[in-house]
């Protein structure tokens, strides 16, 4: 190239000499190269949210150590036939070989301040949650847009994010939130069919000068004049993670006619699966009203189910029944999703699962999200029913993605990237650009975390140390809190049109919790970072036969076990270490419930 550009190099020292400043690096896929350190390169270290800048005062001799892992921003210069690097920013993600986000409270704070942020820029830092005042469309940082639409899967992601950081850190502000949330929900955006006995979810409702119009079919482009299983789907995430926290028997009602709703008007009696959208007068998916979406099935409206809610609704109930649509979920996923011509999986389908390869924008495209969200989700079900069939899949998608989703010179993920590569090519083609989604850096590091935690391979490690290291070193929004929507190849904030935004259709709480919440469960419990705490708040009519369950998530038999409990601030000895349950007594207010977890022995 004969023309100077900046850009970013992830990798690990090899060496370091300080006499000629030349910094020899070896990349994630283990390519060699150099950097210059100049008199004008500096050093930073990683910092958490809420943290100020962490000054780094050692020379670039103690810095540059072999084996340290590193990001290094600079500029390439074509000289004498070949590329110089000139590094002007040094990255460091922890002390020597270290990676500070392993430290035991980094993904707890950062969590709780996610919640004080999204607390503050809704209702304000104090003042009394109302959620009235809520609003979809949130600015870069936090004030709210000219929109008065809520939609119903945002608030409800908004909730969910607010429940895990209660669960997580004990808040009872973060709990106030969720409750008030989820109550709102019921009383605004549910409508209940006592005619079908089902229930179902608005798509938002618009509360322009005090008056609510109720807005019952999507208004997303996508999935307009439709009702879309991904937000049904999503209108439960925040009440079944509150759920969990308080077994309010009237959630657990709503979540029950919601699957009522998908058994009897989304699910395929005689292919199985469920169809992706329905029409919102027949509730029919084979409507001609619903154009390119009729009779079609997708990962959405598959898989999601799982991690959105149903994984959590099993975890809060223990039931059988939701065992089994696990199951079949998962079972579908390996008979239809894999696709022997691309390292991708296939996500769209016609009714009779045939591949639809020219729908929408998705054409014949995958989502390394989606790709990478299978592979964390498989390793879940497989520990609640362990299935060949479900490891398999998963380690292959895990082996096989990073040659072709990641970016083994910058580090992280990339978006949308041709499942098929086309004539002559021998690199499958990124879609639309090379920037890097917050949400599917979260599917990377989940993915790679419970599979190193469940398997002991080291490469699974090393990938879910890299992308945490990504995502911690650029997503974070240390001027106006919460994290970035987007950022470019490079990790430099990309800040244009609803991707500068920090609350919108796409983007609300529920991504950034997840990550943070989970995160810690796999890093303490399967990979050895120590004990953790969980909080609960049972109320005094919550969960069937006073049994509260307190496993995390789905982790492998025998992997954690449950040490202490606390009942209301005093030592309480009625529950199952290796079921993960405890005995609530019997009581007239709601308890407060600390859960305390470890890796199991041996």
């Amino acid at each position: 190239m004969d023309f100077v550009f900046s850009d970013l190099v992830a990798g690990y020292v090899v060496g370091y000499d300080p006499t000629r400043g030349a910094l020899d690096l070896r990349t994630s896929d283990g390519r060699p190269v150099r950097a210059k350190i100049t008199r004008d390169t500096y050093a930073e270290m990683i910092r958490n949210l809420g943290e100020r800048p962490v000054g780094v005062s050692e020379p670039m001799v103690e810095l540059l150590r072999p084996g340290r892992h590193v990001f290094v921003h600079g500029l390439f210069y074509p000289e004498r036939g070949a590329t110089t690097f000139d590094a002007k920013r040094v990255v460091l993600v922890g002390p020597g070989e270290g990676y500070r986000f392993e430290e035991t409270d980094w993904w707890p704070r950062q969590l709780a301040e996610l919640a004080r942020f999204y607390r503050h820029a809704q209702f304000g830092a104090t003042n009394p949650v109302d959620f009235a005042d809520y609003r979809t469309v949130l600015r870069l940082g936090g004030d709210k847009a000219d929109d008065h639409v809520q939609e119903t899967d945002t608030v409800s992601r908004l909730v969910y994010g607010m429940a895990s950081a209660y669960m997580l850190t004990g808040d009872e502000d973060f709990l106030g939130v969720a409750e008030r949330g989820t109550e709102y929900l019921r009383e605004n955006m549910r409508f209940v069919d006592r005619d079908e006995n089902v229930v179902y979810w608005y798509h938002g409702i618009d509360v322009r000068d005090g008056i609510q119009s109720r807005c019952f079919a999507s208004e997303f482009s996508d999935d307009s004049q439709s009702i879309p299983a991904y937000e049904q789907i999503y209108a439960l995430v925040g009440p079944t993670q509150t759920y969990r926290i308080t077994g309010d028997p009237r959630i657990a009602s709503d979540i029950d006619g919601t699957l009522r709703l998908f058994d009897r008007f989304f699910k395929d009696p005689v292919r199985g699966g469920y169809y992706s959208h329905i029409d919102p007068i027949l509730l029919s998916p084979h409507h001609e009203s619903l154009g390119p979406n009729r009779s079609r099935k997708n990962w959405n409206s598959i898989g999601d189910h799982a991690p959105a809610y149903l994984i959590n609704l099993y975890l809060a109930t223990g039931e059988e029944r939701h065992a089994r649509m696990l199951e079949e979920t998962f079972d579908m996923i390996v008979d239809h999703f894999p696709d022997a011509t691309s390292p991708f999986v296939q996500e769209r389908f016609h009714g009779d699962w045939s591949p639809d390869r020219t729908h929408g924008w998705q054409q014949d495209r995958a989502v390394v999200g989606h790709n990478l969200k299978i592979a964390w989700n498989l390793t879940r079900m497989n520990a609640i029913k362990a299935k060949d069939s479900y490891s398999v899949l998963a380690d292959r998608i895990a082996r096989s993605l990073p040659a072709f989703g990641a970016d083994r010179q910058r580090g992280g993920w990339y978006d949308v990237v041709q499942r098929v590569l086309g004539v002559g090519q021998d690199r499958h083609r990124l879609v639309w650009h090379d920037r890097k989604a917050w949400w599917q850096q979260e599917q990377a590091i989940l993915a790679y975390l419970i599979l190193a935690g469940t398997t002991g391979d080291q490469e699974f490690l090393k990938h879910g140390r890299e992308a945490q290291a990504f995502y911690n070193a650029f997503f974070l929004d240390h001027d106006e809190g919460g994290v970035y929507f987007n950022v470019l190849a490079d990790g430099h904030p990309y800040l244009l049109g609803t991707e500068r935004l920090k609350g919108s259709h796409s983007m609300s709480m529920y991504h950034a919790a997840e990550l943070a919440f989970l995160s810690t469960v796999y890093g303490r419990l399967l990979l050895g970072g120590g004990p953790l705490s969980l909080w609960f708040k049972p109320r005094a009519d919550g969960f069937k036969d006073r049994v509260l369950r307190v496993a995390p998530d789905a982790l492998p038999p025998g992997s954690a076990q449950l040490e202490w409990v606390e009942v209301d601030g005093r030592p309480y000895a009625d529950f199952d270490p290796v079921a993960m349950t405890v005995n609530l007594p019997d009581s007239d207010h709601d308890l407060t419930v600390r859960a305390h977890l470890a890796p199991a022995e041996g």
